[in-house]
């Protein structure tokens, strides 16, 4: 406009043009900029406003938590939480806002309190202390970090119950950092489309807009905790049906004996939790519904008491709610029970070892009798010496916990001890040795597969050598007949030892299976 092959009066004219312009410009920008700084001023005078209520509500809900711990100590909890960590953001927020009024040396009016809008047209602040390149700076980092931190927090206040879960939607849509995509339609960083390139007072305006977000979220939550808890105390919808018996386990016939009673599970902190006398770990033990969960061992077979306490704080004392209970112990199935119709057997004269229990009763409750049964030690322990008859019959009664007896029994038969063997340098039946190992060796009885520890001593035998009579031995050794006949046999021929007599500490022993032994010199 001011070139050309003008005339100087034309050239003046269009320069007054220009500078008029240019005069319009800035002063529609520092319109505008005034128009940030009044937004500024109207969030700023909000936060006052919502800080005083947020404070308010969470008071009120501390009195309520003392009053009625049952139904507002953990909201009243959570709101603190809320709090803790709104206020935490909050004034992160605000030293961002003083590092922007300190980089651009901006100073508040002292006598109006007001910012100097019109002068805050700066937009390399942020852009060179939270920008590099399409990076961010270490402080742009920080930024992000400190806003993921926070939503983090709430979201880890409100947890995973589904009456928080369209204050936590609504959160995530105010705090969200997704991508945005600017006027050319390219995606870029949350970070970048609301801070980059702007002027001071923009950027600092829609810091105090961040700060009143989180005190209105504080108040959404203040409320939140308020109004469910209030639904929670009159609504019979919250309330469940809970079915308590009389003991844990019943035997089949039993008739089931409980209650059922209208309830629901406490969601207030306890301080403490006993059970038998042993502290319990609350951090542990307390599950999401307010339920205590408990492990421990549990006693022997048969009726058990729990005894214990639960204490909570009500008007600043404690309160104890004792926690009475029982179960019953059943033996556990880890072995199945196999028996052949026709092996029920015990032996005469010998300590039969038995096993007597009834499934479900404590030992201190079954009684066992029959011939020769008597209590051993240990739990279902006993021990049968059979003597005379062929069966025996073992009855056992068994005293259930409501007094009533059941009884059943089995019947064993009774056999003798088995014949031995005979045996020599500990070859059984038939055996071949040198003339002098059979000279000196031992003649004994043995009883061969044999389940129990019955010694036998050899008491007698008889010895016949090829060609010579047979020779009657005391003991368990050859005598000197004996040996003479011995002496006197043939390589290869055969000694015969027979009706071997024998003892045991118990019962009578048949004489043992004879040996045939051929001499190999």
């Amino acid at each position: 406009m001011a070139g050309g092959k003008l005339s100087a009066r034309q050239k003046m004219i269009n320069l007054m043009y220009l500078v008029f312009i240019a005069m319009m410009a800035m002063n529609m920008s520092k319109e505008v900029l005034s128009a940030f700084g009044l937004m500024e001023a109207k969030f700023a005078s909000a936060n006052i406003a919502t800080t005083d209520r947020n404070e308010t509500l969470l008071a009120d809900l501390e009195q309520k938590s003392e009053e009625k711990p049952e139904e507002f100590m953990i909201p009243a909890s959570k709101a603190k939480e809320v709090s803790i960590a709104s206020e935490k953001f909050y004034n992160y927020i605000e030293t961002l806002k003083s590092d922007l009024l300190k980089n651009g040396e901006y100073v508040i009016d002292p006598e109006t309190g007001k910012l100097p809008f019109e002068a805050m047209d700066k937009t390399d602040i942020l852009d060179e202390a939270w920008f590099t390149g399409d990076r961010f700076t270490k402080k742009g980092d920080e930024v992000m970090a400190n806003i993921n931190s926070y939503k983090s927090e709430i979201r880890t206040i409100l947890g995973e119950d589904i009456k928080y879960s369209k204050a936590l939607k609504s959160f995530e849509e105010l705090f969200s950092t997704e991508k945005e995509s600017n006027k050319d339609g390219k995606k870029i960083e949350w970070l970048n489309y609301h801070f980059q390139g702007f002027p001071a007072i923009a950027s600092y305006t829609k810091l105090t807009a961040m700060q009143n977000d989180v005190k209105v979220t504080e108040a959404g939550m203040m409320n939140l905790f308020l109004g469910n808890v209030l639904t929670d105390a009159v609504s019979l919808n919250k309330y469940q049906a809970i079915v308590l018996s009389d003991k844990s386990a019943f035997f089949a016939g039993e008739k089931f004996q409980g209650r059922v009673v209208i309830g629901k599970y406490a969601k207030v902190p306890p301080t403490g939790l006993s059970i038998g006398g042993q502290s319990i770990d609350l951090t542990e033990a307390i599950d999401s519904t307010g339920a205590a969960r408990l492990d421990f061992n549990v006693g022997g077979v048969g009726e058990h008491e729990i005894d214990g306490k639960f204490t909570f704080l009500e008007d600043g004392k404690p309160l104890e709610i004792p926690i009475k209970g029982n179960y019953v112990v059943v033996p556990r199935p880890n072995s199945a029970t196999i028996s052949a119709d026709k092996m029920n057997v015990v032996y005469r004269g010998v300590v039969n070892p038995m096993t007597i229990s009834f499934a479900g009763v404590p030992d201190n409750k079954v009684s066992a009798s029959g011939a020769g049964l008597k209590k051993g030690s240990g739990i279902g322990k006993y021990t049968m010496v059979p003597t005379s008859g062929r069966e025996v019959a073992i009855n056992v009664t068994a005293t259930l916990d409501d007094g009533s007896k059941v009884s059943d029994k089995a019947i064993f038969r009774i056999k003798d001890i088995p014949k031995p063997s005979g045996q020599i340098a500990g070859q059984i039946g038939t055996a071949k040795l040198p003339r002098n190992n059979v000279e000196i060796g031992r003649i004994e009885a043995v009883l061969e597969d044999f389940d129990f520890d019955l010694p036998l001593t050899v008491t007698g035998f008889k010895i016949k050598v090829e060609g010579k009579p047979s020779v009657t031995c005391s003991g368990n050794r050859l005598n000197g007949a004996a040996k003479s006949a011995l002496r006197s046999a043939k390589r290869g021929s055969q000694v015969q030892i027979f009706e071997i007599k024998s003892r045991s500490n118990g019962p009578a022993i048949k004489p043992a299976s004879p040996l045939v032994i051929e001499l190999t010199n």
